[in-house]
């Protein structure tokens, strides 16, 4: 067995030997440039996991885990740009490095090298493999139309918060999962049950990204703190204290919202404050562990060995606990 540490560094050795660049270079230059800014790398590092609960033989499929992980990155090159984002990973984002222009085109791009990746698998599971991708991609992209609809309404609920982070989100990491386990022969219950797994892990994830923009350290985050509040984003925070704060905060909340010109550092304090008092820290932590549990329950009907789970449930613990 791997370790995650192990992993990575299959991962870092396979995306050195990456040539991103060729003619014309400013379209490819991009994706050089977010592919070497590290990250976490968590989506392909699950996927081998998966891969080596029933296989040994990881080096087969770190290609196609690149693969992966280079189509992450042509989803963030889009979505920042839909966001006007400033900073990635504590970097300039490529649309501000260069352009919009060359932000889309070179995500394009990306997209392309990343699906030309992924089919580099054992033709037995081929088939399989890019039909569930390709149920990934159009969630994601499901997703992100979601996230940009709810930016004009101020009645989303819940459940359709919830929804929209599991299309945008969730369903990348489950898949990654997914894809490993399949790839390595699982039988189709338990690749199934490591989606649900991925699938409860990625809300966790995304869950704790809107607890870090509003309680996180802009060092340790690698992003603005307060970016959320300041664009009024619907996040899960937002959406609960709208929904529990007192009528006075709901009021103030509602105020800050509409208000055109305001100075953000006071507009970041004015709506965290109304969050300490709805209690806003102690909802979302609960959600987390409801479905950190939800997670580790879909675990338990993966019927290998419990000492080769054992990485998931180191990489489930960090992800519970991250500040970045």
């Amino acid at each position: 067995m791997y370790t995650i540490e192990e992993l990575r560094n299959c991962i870092k050795t396979e995306l050195d030997k990456q040539e991103y660049v060729e003619a014309p270079v400013s379209l490819f230059e991009p994706i050089k440039y977010i592919m070497e800014d590290g990250g976490k790398r968590l989506r392909p590092v699950l996927a081998l996991l998966a891969y080596n609960l029933y296989r040994d033989d990881v080096e087969k499929i770190l290609k196609s885990v690149i693969g992966i992980e280079i189509f992450h990155n042509y989803t963030l090159l889009h979505d920042d740009v839909m966001d006007d984002a400033e900073l990635r990973r504590g970097r300039q984002t490529v649309h501000k490095k260069w352009n919009s222009n060359v932000a889309i085109l070179s995500g394009d791009a990306a997209a392309i090298i990343a699906y030309k990746m992924i089919e580099m698998v054992e033709d037995e599971y081929l088939r399989r493999a890019i039909d569930g991708f390709n149920q990934v991609a159009m969630d994601v992209c499901k997703g992100q139309q979601y996230d940009m609809e709810f930016e004009t309404r101020d009645d989303v609920t819940e459940q359709e918060y919830i929804n929209m982070i599991y299309l945008k989100t969730s369903v990348l990491i489950a898949g990654s999962i997914r894809h490993g386990a399949l790839v390595a022969g699982a039988p189709e219950h338990e690749y199934k049950a490591l989606y649900d797994f991925g699938g409860y892990l990625g809300l966790v994830f995304q869950l704790q990204d809107d607890y870090l923009d509003v309680y996180g350290d802009v060092a340790e985050f690698g992003k603005k703190i307060g970016g959320d509040i300041l664009s009024n984003k619907k996040t899960y925070m937002l959406i609960k204290a709208l929904e529990l704060a007192s009528p006075e905060d709901k009021a103030l909340l509602k105020e800050w919202i509409v208000r055109k010109e305001f100075d953000p550092e006071e507009k970041i304090k004015a709506v965290t404050e109304i969050y300490n008092r709805t209690g806003i820290k102690e909802v979302v932590m609960a959600k987390i562990d409801n479905y950190m549990q939800k997670s580790r329950e879909a675990l338990d009907k993966v019927d290998v060995p419990e000492d080769r789970k054992v990485y998931f449930r180191e990489m489930m613990d960090y992800i519970g606990s991250r500040k970045n």
